[in-house]
């Protein structure tokens, strides 16, 4: 066996060990980590911002709503509701068990392993690992090597406060450390955040060993702009949510269609919001980020060719800087219309009936998210009930993940499995089901001889 597997081996070995030892069941140890955790987090919150603005040109109010403050947020609600999730839940028992009590009980999954993207490093390694302590799971947990200098705070945060055999922070490339680990430790459950295409390889890993798996995955978030919508308000919310991070977010608005007959309205609404949002020269913009890495970056430059810039366009690749640009006249078949664009491109559609806008939609199913803007009910629940996806906003972009009463997960293409607040809790935990059955009543109906008792069985079985 490589030494590197030998190392991981004995480290996840050494985490299986701890967990067997029951110290993670009760309640005072989880809400005393949640605790630390959320000291900690903000005790580093300096550190963070830094490190965020190095790897993303995060501004230190971008990062608070979307990192810092988006996880100790979590935490807060975790603290409080910790009590009532580790509650059994008493069910009805049914007749044929009765006089027995019925009830469902939660139990960690055991030891689970957390894999985070580079986009939003704090927010998606930290965010399902509050579920995890929460739930009373030892964690291993993989930062994106692409965020180098958020990995390096998060390191100090998990190492100073919590051993090697409860949270175990595993740093490398993931192409390579990710399936060392797998290939040589069973993992009670495997949490990833990322690409479809990298989706697939965990889920065939831990396939190979019958792990079970949530994907949080990519897609292509269509967003809706009817005849009707308050386009001020629309072009305001879109803007906002496409460009921030700049446009490095899994549910960003990956394209509009627009309404014909409000498309020039729109898009001029949509130019001065960007100008409004982020000036002349975004590259300067205390409020715009900047592209992770090369690598992305000619990605993105490559859609340009794909359609008409009616805005934008301009690029540095020494700063990592593409400007917000929306583009017009993307043929159907281009790449930039197969692909999730992850990036500060917007392709502009013109839609003259419900068909034909969603027959656009139809071509990449199971978005992670979907975006309508109208001021009509009707064709609100139309496009709801007509397009399925991860989860949906009407009239806003991208803010119902910022929602910890409600679940965020993707569904088909996009992944499956839900988290955030008690959805987290949930992912994380077995829900055992348990019957009670008292001693004092035995009928002998339920033992054999069956013979002459099918008329009593089926007045109690149906």
């Amino acid at each position: 066996m490589p030494n590197m597997s030998l190392q991981w081996t004995e480290q996840l070995q050494a985490i299986r060990k701890f967990y067997t030892t029951g110290v993670t069941l009760p309640y005072s140890f989880r809400k005393e980590q949640l605790k630390k955790l959320k000291s900690a987090i903000l005790r580093h919150q300096n550190e963070l911002h830094e490190a965020l603005y190095t790897d993303l040109k995060k501004s230190p109010e971008e990062s608070w709503i979307t990192e810092t403050g988006f996880v100790v947020s979590e935490i807060n609600f975790a603290l409080k509701k910790l009590g009532g999730w580790m509650h059994s839940q008493r069910l009805r028992t049914n007749l044929i068990n009765l006089p027995s009590s019925s009830r469902v009980i939660r139990e960690p999954l055991g030891v689970v392993l957390i894999i985070a993207p580079w986009n939003y490093p704090l927010q998606l390694l930290v965010t399902p690992l509050v579920g995890a302590i929460a739930a009373g799971n030892c964690a291993v947990v993989k930062p994106s090597e692409f965020a180098p200098a958020t990995s390096a705070i998060m390191k100090k945060i998990i190492e100073e406060n919590f051993s090697s055999g409860y949270i175990l922070f595993a740093e490398g490339d993931g192409a390579k450390v990710i399936p060392d680990m797998v290939e040589n430790f069973r993992f009670d459950y495997i949490f990833y955040t990322g690409s479809n295409a990298v989706g697939k390889i965990i889920y065939k890993m831990a396939a190979e060993q019958l792990v079970p798996v949530t994907l949080e995955l990519g897609g292509k978030s269509p967003c809706v702009v009817e005849s009707d919508a308050h386009l001020a308000i629309a072009a305001k919310r879109i803007t906002m949510t496409k460009f921030a991070n700049a446009g490095q977010m899994c549910v960003a608005p990956d394209y509009v269609l627009v309404h014909s007959s409000v498309r020039d309205k729109f898009i001029g609404q949509m130019k001065e919001c960007i100008v409004r949002f982020f000036s002349e020269d975004p590259s300067s913009s205390y409020n715009y980020c900047k592209i992770i890495n090369e690598k992305q970056f000619r990605r993105l430059i490559d859609y340009l060719k794909d359609g008409v810039v009616v805005h934008g366009g301009r690029y540095n690749l020494d700063k990592l800087y593409l400007e917000p640009t929306l583009i017009e006249d993307v043929a159907s078949g281009a790449s930039i219309m197969k692909e999730e664009i992850f990036g500060p491109i917007l392709p502009i559609i013109p839609f003259d009936d419900f068909d034909e806008a969603a027959a656009v939609i139809d071509q990449n199913p199971n978005p992670l998210a979907f975006y309508i803007y109208t001021s009509s009910v009707e064709k609100e629940n139309r496009w709801l009930q007509r397009v399925p996806a991860g989860g949906s906003c009407v009239n806003n972009s991208s803010w119902h993940l910022t929602n910890y009463h409600l679940p965020f997960g993707g569904r088909g293409n996009s992944g499956f499995g839900e988290y955030h607040g008690r959805h987290s809790f949930e992912t994380f935990s077995h829900r055992k089901a348990v019957l009670k059955s008292p001693t004092w009543f035995d009928p002998s109906i339920k033992y054999p001889p069956f013979k002459g008792k099918l008329w009593l069985f089926k007045k109690i079985v149906k």
